[in-house]
């Protein structure tokens, strides 16, 4: 069941649009990177894709059908952010999150290299890198088939990051679900993904 993008578009109010016309297809099990610049717009085109924000032009589907949840139930796109301390909710405890996403397996945590520790504690309470491989975990719960990953281990060490993505990877192989993996780092693409998209050719 592809992701699809279709003519999709974006502005805030009645500004200037951001982009236009974009198309983009991630195939069940596929792991596609976008490269461009700081500030382009592919951190945006991340946030249609996974729901969090309604295109102005265009419209996403998985397998054909509507990219939407029905209430109640998670989205089968998953974001993770840059930053993680903006994904979490700051007065629930760690273990509160993980379960709300059907992530309650420790065996693939320890995957993950989280600490059965960290899960009574606030996100505070944590690091940024620890706190982004829990944003990572939630992410990875029960009914998720494509992860937008934006600039996902930005904050971690190389040793972590080579670890991390090791291990998304792994998981991507065994569900046979998609991964765009958003990114300044034409390096980093080259690495991970089977197929490049480049912002410049993408998007008006």
């Amino acid at each position: 069941m592809p992701l699809e993008g279709k003519g999709l578009g974006y502005r805030y109010n009645k500004q200037d649009w951001i982009f236009r016309d974009v198309h983009i297809r991630i195939e069940p099990g596929e792991v596609v990177g976008l490269v461009g610049p700081s500030g382009c717009g592919k951190s945006t085109l991340g946030k249609l894709l996974a729901g969090h924000l309604a295109p102005r032009q265009g419209g996403i589907s998985v397998n054909g059908a509507p990219a939407t949840a029905p209430k109640g139930e998670r989205n089968p796109v998953q974001l993770v952010l840059q930053h993680p301390e903006q994904a979490v909710n700051p007065k629930w405890k760690l273990r509160r999150t993980l379960a709300e996403a059907g992530m309650t397996d420790m065996e693939w945590l320890k995957e993950l290299a989280v600490e059965e520790e960290w899960l009574d504690r606030y996100p505070n309470e944590l690091s940024g890198g620890e706190l982004q491989r829990i944003c990572v975990a939630r992410a990875l719960g029960a009914g998720t088939r494509y992860l937008i990953a934006d600039e996902m281990t930005t904050m971690l060490d190389a040793i972590t990051q080579a670890l991390l993505w090791h291990t998304v990877l792994q998981w991507a192989e065994r569900s046979r679900s998609g991964i765009l993996a958003v990114t300044h780092d034409a390096a980093l693409a080259k690495r991970l993904c089977g197929r490049i998209l480049y912002w410049s050719d993408l998007a008006e």
